[in-house]
């Protein structure tokens, strides 16, 4: 009888450490998630680092739909597609903000030229 005690015992520890793991595992992916999104009443922190009431609701709603069973780019479409590309703060390479990814390169060599002009020319 006892030895049965403590195989249940050492059972539902097993399972209770089992789901300590998996809801840390679910918080780390809630903070990745939220790290990377931009508060829209805050504009200047993220989700994660806000405590806005948005920011709030923010959180427990990529909880839920974490314990839903959805992926991250799931919800990431979800987000984007309720409030906008803008959200990202790693937003996605595509036709829309290909002006955005290229300004800067064009920029550089812009300026590149410029300066070979000023140094080597004249």
């Amino acid at each position: 009888m006892r030895i049965i005690k403590i195989i249940l015992l050492i059972f539902f520890l097993i399972l209770s450490f089992q789901k300590l793991l998996i809801a840390n595992d679910n918080s780390m992916i809630i903070d990745k998630i939220s790290k990377n999104l931009r508060c829209l009443i805050c504009q200047g922190q993220s989700v994660y680092d806000s405590q806005s009431d948005f920011a709030l609701s923010m959180k427990l709603l990529i909880k839920n739909k974490i314990e839903n069973g959805e992926s991250e780019d799931q919800i990431y479409d979800y987000l984007k597609n309720q409030y906008g590309e803008w959200i990202v703060y790693d937003p996605e390479f595509d036709k829309k903000n290909l002006i955005l990814w290229a300004f800067p390169l064009l920029l550089f060599i812009f300026g590149g030229i410029l300066i070979y002009k000023k140094v080597f020319i004249n």
